[in-house]
């Protein structure tokens, strides 16, 4: 007789567990509170949909915070496993310049959503909308929609962060679990804007400029990529690498000190040397032409340097190599792409299953464990997922 397996939530998570558990063993269930399931897959797809990274296993598992919890996951089904278990099910992929991986040219999100769907209507996956878990009943019974009890030989939450609410990631799960004895972190923001106290005249004039080929560094982390300047602050893949650095100085001095590096490409003996040499009389002019500094970057340069510091070469080369910036917050958790907290990784076993309650699992971004965007995100939700349907597999 088969034995049965709840999946609460329809996230990259709990598709993948239930894609590739054996339905010779198991009749699979996923309980959704939405009307449709990965709500939250759909809105990720907005913005680029990079769905892994290339990267060496080796390097991508260093990416996670921390990268224990993952690595035999990411090890027993790594980023290029995923490529070519998507590509079985009709969605070919391919690496851009960035080194992210994402679907062909044409392939909308949907589909790839589609494409896994097909996969759980064929393994005859029951799938179960409009159930919003609610905590259990005293024998640790599940409870949905407060009236209707579920027993079932095994659990899984795969219930998402606290960002993006709209998509039915709301965290509201947290206190059940608290409530249960089970050691709990509230949810921080995560690959999300950072609040800066720019200038008025300065944001004015550069709101809404990107800072290209940068470098940002914070504590012992550096990350060359890419920011935007707005009202609020900086956003953009160059700072969301950096959160868990920005984090820890928010939370030990309610304060956190970046340094941007304008010139990646060259080093301060050089950059030193450009601006002796050249003939141009204004330092903007040198900037600009010599260096193909950006307006917004010589404008940064402008409001935090002192003139005396701005008109001495030497010291205006340090400050385009180590900008020193302050950042006094983050942005809200329902603006960010991803959060941290959850679940803390001591109440779980390496196969995910919670210490306090035999039989029933966590996974996906209800841990607590953080990763930069660019597929990052995804591919652990999918690792997490295949390793403990593997590993439920296995089981006699």
């Amino acid at each position: 007789m088969k034995k049965s397996v709840s999946i609460i939530g329809g996230g990259p998570a709990a598709l993948l567990l239930a894609v590739f558990l054996d339905v010779q063993k198991f009749k699979v269930t996923i309980y959704e509170k939405n009307k449709a399931l990965g709500r939250k897959f759909m809105v990720a797809g907005k913005g680029g949909f990079n769905l892994t990274h290339s990267e060496p296993i080796a390097e991508l598992i260093a990416r996670y915070t921390p990268s224990h919890l993952l690595q035999e996951a990411l090890l027993n089904f790594d980023n290029q496993d995923f490529r070519n278990w998507i590509d079985t099910i009709g969605i070919p992929t391919y690496i851009g310049s960035s080194k992210r991986v994402y679907p062909e040219s044409g392939i909308k999100p949907i589909a790839v959503l589609n494409a896994i769907l097909a996969v759980l209507d064929k393994q005859e996956t029951d799938i179960q909308y409009k159930h919003t878990w609610t905590g259990w009943n005293s024998n640790h019974d599940l409870i949905f929609n407060t009236d209707v009890e579920v027993k079932s030989d095994y659990t899984i939450f795969a219930l998402g962060g606290s960002s993006w609410k709209v998509t039915g990631s709301d965290g509201t799960w947290l206190d059940l679990f608290k409530t249960e004895g089970i050691d709990t972190t509230p949810f921080l923001a995560s690959n999300c804007a950072y609040r800066i106290h720019w200038p008025e005249d300065f944001i004015k004039e550069h709101e809404g400029s990107p800072l290209k080929n940068i470098a940002i560094s914070c504590l012992n982390k550096r990350q060359k990529g890419e920011a935007v300047i707005t009202r609020f602050g900086l956003e953009g893949n160059a700072i969301y690498a950096l959160s868990p650095q920005i984090r820890e100085e928010l939370e030990s001095h309610q304060k956190a000190t970046i340094f941007l590096d304008l010139k990646p490409t060259l080093s301060f003996e050089d950059l030193l040397q450009k601006i002796k040499e050249s003939t141009l009389k204004k330092t903007s002019e040198k900037l600009g032409k010599e260096l193909k500094l950006s307006a917004a970057q010589i404008g940064l340069l402008k409001k935090y340097l002192s003139k005396e510091t701005y008109l001495n070469p030497e010291l205006l080369a340090q400050n385009i190599k180590k900008l020193r910036i302050e950042i006094t917050g983050s942005a809200p958790l329902n603006d960010a792409i991803s959060t941290t907290g959850g679940i803390q990784l001591n109440a779980v076993d390496k196969n995910f299953q919670l210490k306090k309650l035999k039989n029933q699992y966590c996974i996906g971004e209800m841990l607590d464990w953080d990763a930069p965007t660019g597929g990052y995100l995804l591919q652990a939700c999918f690792s997490m997922g295949v390793h403990l349907a593997r590993h439920l597999n296995s089981i006699p």
